[in-house]
């Protein structure tokens, strides 16, 4: 048995923890330099707003219809979302952090009143978050997440499906006549791992629903499409064959891209946001005990704003690997002096750190300078981290990363609308007076 636990419209839902007048009203979360929408309270998708929808479009809203549009506040975000999966984890012995908001708990087979100690998790969820929350239980991580969308739907969308399946769903305790009827119910679009293109595909071969996708031959969901479909096919079915992945695999690459706040001209600010990105890349490469082989930086103006064209990357190899903050910032100032050039306005740039390797693998190469010539930073790094992570972030910092107060320009994301890091900044901490 599969347990899926799923925060409802996190986002908005975080917010509302530290803002109670905002329940009820339409809430928008919008996304890095307040572009477009990324989160809806169910009060603004019934006014029409869409996913990604930019956010002049629905501005008119604001004055309209009451719609209250915030800035993204991820530090806040992340710090509920650890508070929400600690509590979720007390379902069962396995969990599986899937996303910010998501989390798949497995080996609860044999488990005594299991409907009643979900209801028991969501509640003390509720109770120490204030994140709404909603619970699928099936044989499988696939019918799990079907069952966790039945769950949502059946409480804000009443007549979708039946009632007693609102907030917390358990595939298992329902007849053969229900499950039936969910599965006739739910598109094959709503399936996990059905995307658009393969739902249309399925259509146009008249398999419309969950149903529909369930009683499909697996050889043919093998030989027509794939074997991810093969295998959705057969968890429909309620064969398990997709298991828990309790530690995340190792990444491939890792990405730090930032839209400025307002176009930028000059190489300083370039060099500030580039450190700083390289920066945040480094910090995220040496908690999965990882080093770079490479890094490439780049940097475009906007494809939506008149004027010439610009984008280009630089590719820096490094030897030897290294997850040293120091030398990854180093080169990606190198590599950004060497595209930079004068009368672009620039509107994105970002640090990818490619060729990525578990820290104790090291290819060896042959090197005739002097025994210890390159000194192991390492020690240095895991002090910055701890003082970063106790004292918040940029507490210790490269110097070309510059400060945010005394920027060389205004290149960092809008945040107008952002709302206090409640949680882990003690200056926005909200205090309560009698």
């Amino acid at each position: 048995m599969f347990a899926l636990i799923d925060g409802n419209n996190f986002y908005v839902s975080c917010e509302r923890a530290f803002r109670p007048s905002l329940r009820g009203l339409p809430v928008v979360v919008l996304s890095n330099n307040d572009g477009c929408a990324i989160a809806r309270s169910d009060e603004a998708k019934a006014l029409g707003v869409k996913m990604g929808q930019p956010h002049f479009e629905i501005r008119h809203l604001e004055q309209s219809a009451g719609l209250v549009c915030l800035s993204a506040n991820f530090e806040l975000y992340g710090d509920i979302s650890d508070r929400m999966m600690t509590l979720a984890a007390g379902l069962g012995p396995l969990q599986e952090i899937y996303s910010i908001d998501e989390s798949y708990v497995g080996d609860l087979e044999g488990m005594r009143d299991l409907t009643q100690r979900a209801w028991a998790i969501r509640s003390r969820i509720y109770r120490w978050t204030s994140i709404p929350t909603c619970v699928g239980l099936a044989p499988t991580k696939t019918l799990a997440k079907l069952c966790n969308h039945v769950a949502k739907d059946a409480e804000r969308k009443p007549g979708s499906y039946p009632k007693e399946f609102a907030q917390v769903c358990n595939w298992a305790e329902m007849s053969a006549a229900a499950q039936q009827d969910v599965l006739h119910r739910t598109l094959a679009s709503e399936v996990w791992g059905i995307g658009r293109r393969i739902a249309a595909q399925l259509s146009e071969q008249g398999i419309l629903t969950a149903w529909d996708v369930a009683h499909m031959p697996a050889t043919k969901a093998r030989r027509e499409w794939s074997v991810v479909l093969e295998r959705t096919v057969l968890e429909l079915q309620g064969l398990s064959c997709i298991s828990l992945e309790q530690a995340p695999p190792p990444k491939k690459q890792i990405a730090s891209t930032r839209s400025f706040g307002q176009a930028i001209t000059d190489l300083p600010p370039l060099i500030e946001a580039v450190s700083e990105f390289a920066t945040r890349a480094a910090e995220k490469l040496r908690a999965g005990g990882q080093r770079a082989g490479a890094l490439q930086v780049f940097a475009h103006t906007s494809p939506f704003r008149p004027g010439p064209r610009f984008y280009r990357t630089a590719t820096i190899h490094l030897e030897p690997p290294s997850c040293d903050t120091k030398v990854l910032v180093g080169a990606a100032v190198a590599g950004v002096r060497s595209i930079y050039a004068p009368g672009y306005q620039l509107a994105k740039a970002g640090v990818m750190l490619l060729d990525l390797a578990a820290k104790g693998v090291e290819q060896q190469a042959l090197d005739f300078a002097a025994p210890g010539s390159v000194r192991d930073q390492s020690p240095l790094m895991e002090v910055m981290d701890r003082i970063n992570g106790r004292w918040g972030k940029a507490t210790v910092h490269v110097a070309s990363t510059g400060n945010a107060e005394k920027a060389v320009s205004d290149w960092r994301m809008k945040q107008e609308r952002r709302t206090p890091r409640y949680t882990t900044v003690l200056d926005e901490v909200p205090i309560a007076r009698a």
